[in-house]
């Protein structure tokens, strides 16, 4: 066989090959974008969980009207804020959240509404979980994109780089 024919084989065989490549990391890329948006999603809903659950506890009159007062703003500011101060208003919830579940008398004013504190410990560990995966799925993007190929190719096309969601999710009453 002439040597024009085997190099004409081998790379087509080669182009194929890295055709292949190029597409695996194009649509791992992909699943990568689509689980970030995916936790995300997941983290929204665990922080609007902790919010109503917030404001539950603040309207059950188990608490005093300024612990009630103090609890539903920050749940109120934690709800409508803009995404440029959402982590602020998130961590100002889990901080007033603390504050409430630490006085002193807080366990003793839910006598018989265990209900109410467990779903408050369930509400704020569900957000820190939920943070937990959406910041790991956006370190295994972000590192993804980080490829020579995927930078060179630009792979990631128009997609934003997803960003971390710092808040201060330390659970009440540990």
């Amino acid at each position: 066989m002439p040597d024009w024919i085997v190099d004409a084989v081998l790379s087509i065989a080669l182009a194929i090959v890295l055709a292949l490549y190029v597409s695996w990391r194009a649509t791992r890329l992909d699943r990568l974008h689509v689980r970030v948006e995916t936790a995300r999603a997941a983290l929204d809903a665990a922080l609007v969980r902790r919010v109503a659950v917030t404001l539950e506890l603040a309207a059950s009159r188990l608490l005093d009207p300024a612990t009630s007062l103090l609890l539903a703003a920050a749940a109120q500011r934690a709800r409508t804020a803009d995404a440029d101060t959402r982590e602020f208003a998130e961590s100002d919830l889990s901080r007033a959240l603390r504050a409430a579940v630490d006085q002193p008398g807080f366990a003793a004013g839910l006598d018989g509404r265990g209900d109410v504190r467990a779903e408050l410990e369930s509400a704020a560990a569900k957000v820190g979980y939920a943070r937990n995966f959406y910041n790991d799925a956006v370190a295994q993007a972000r590192t993804a994109r980080r490829a020579l190929l995927v930078r060179a190719l630009r792979l990631a096309g128009r997609a934003p780089l997803p960003g971390f969601f710092e808040i201060d999710d330390a659970p009440p009453g540990r």
